[in-house]
């Protein structure tokens, strides 16, 4: 890897989510009857060259299960990044294991999936507090934010050093009239959020055809992406899936 490569963070949760279909009733996550392990997910992804591993333990436990964070905090090498949401249950988790990011999103219980980015704006001062607690454990605080400039700039003013744009209205407008405007908001946001000393990094709904465009955002640092890895490797096996987005992020 050269110092230009975009990284990638490979999103577990839908392994999981897998794995929950038919055992979530099991006290254990792993071993025995019990399949898929997304820690075993986890590791075939670092082989296949992930820079880190994501995952996101919901209030209502729908794929990753806190038992899983705790054994990837143990097993993995690549950085761990936890997705969480804005909570004092969850801020406790976090300084119990201690992941190397912190990424805060919104969560919403009727979703599917996190849809759109944390309203930094409306929800400034509980963010604060947790993005002041995170920082004095030692962690690295992001915020999964729209492309706002009203929301880059207060998340810059909290003193998070990155952003994660969510491109999830791009992909959803892929092949739609939207699309160029979608991505001309997530350019934007891209030049705003660097120039106010951001690193910029992007997630949801990126795939394996949209990649030729995401990849052209400027100043990308890191792309953290899920769904489309498992899918693919349903077909292609972990490690191809994540070694083809990873050339398909950097083609030169």
């Amino acid at each position: 890897m050269t110092h230009q490569d975009i990284l990638l963070g490979v999103n577990i949760d839908h392994c999981a989510t897998v794995r929950q279909a038919r055992y979530r009733d099991m006290a254990e996550t792993c071993g025995g009857i019990i399949e898929p392990d997304p820690v075993f997910f986890a590791h075939q992804s670092e082989l296949a060259g992930a820079d880190s591993i994501t995952v996101h333990p919901r209030e209502d436990q729908r794929h990753i299960q806190r038992q899983d964070v705790r054994r990837l905090r143990k097993c993995v090498h690549v950085p761990l990044n936890l997705e969480m949401a804005a909570t004092d249950s969850m801020l406790e988790f976090a300084l119990e294991v201690m992941p190397d990011y912190a990424l805060l999103v919104p969560e919403n219980r009727e979703e599917v999936t996190t849809e759109g980015g944390l309203n930094v704006l409306e929800s400034q001062d509980r963010v604060s507090k947790v993005v002041e607690a995170l920082k004095n454990a030692g962690i690295i605080v992001s915020l999964f934010i729209d492309p706002d400039p009203e929301q880059i700039k207060v998340s810059a003013d909290i003193g998070v050093p990155v952003v994660e744009l969510h491109t999830g209205a791009y992909a959803n407008a892929y092949f739609t009239p939207e699309r160029q405007n979608e991505f001309s908001r997530l350019k934007s946001g891209a030049e705003f959020g660097h120039e106010s000393g951001l690193k910029i990094n992007a997630g949801h709904g990126i795939n394996y055809v949209n990649i030729a465009e995401v990849r052209t955002l400027p100043h990308l640092h890191e792309l953290n992406i899920g769904h489309s890895i498992v899918s693919r490797s349903l077909f292609t096996g972990v490690q191809e899936a994540v070694r083809e987005m990873r050339r398909l992020m950097n083609v030169r």
